[in-house]
């Protein structure tokens, strides 16, 4: 396996084009149906791309090998994601996608927050600039 393929910086940012992706072609999907409909679809295209990659690649695990702890997580994580998709579609239905994504891309900002508070993790005094330009630089975009 190349270096690129095992490194979080390669993930990473093939996630940033795909949920640019995700943004424009969610936005022409909701133009004539209702959003949460609109999410139901994803969601179940998600679930079988996913079933096929797990058969494909013999990475499905026994359910009675997860810890309850890793349920509970996986299962709030999950509640989490519906709820941001579907705050998200409803968003796209309304307003232009270059408004939205920015603002949806606060998630940056709170996401290193809550890395901090909860998750004791460490910034730097460049990485808070960092936050706080992602910030400002998130309102501007979205600014009309």
């Amino acid at each position: 396996m190349s270096a690129a393929y095992s490194s979080w910086q390669f993930w990473a940012l093939l996630s940033a084009v795909f949920a640019a992706l995700t943004a424009i072609f969610a936005k022409v999907g909701v133009e004539n149906i209702n959003s949460d409909f609109a999410t139901f679809v994803r969601t179940i295209v998600i679930l079988l791309t996913l079933a096929f990659i797990l058969y494909a690649t013999g990475q499905f695990q026994a359910p009675g090998s997860i810890s309850g702890r890793t349920y509970l997580f996986l299962v709030l994580s999950g509640l989490a994601t519906g709820a941001s998709w579907i705050c998200y579609f409803r968003a796209l239905k309304l307003g232009n996608a270059s408004q939205v994504a920015p603002i949806d891309k606060l998630s940056v900002v709170l996401v290193a927050i809550f890395g901090v508070a909860f998750l004791g993790e460490k910034l730097t005094g460049p990485n808070w600039l960092g936050v706080l330009l992602i910030a400002a630089g998130a309102v501007l975009i979205a600014y009309r």
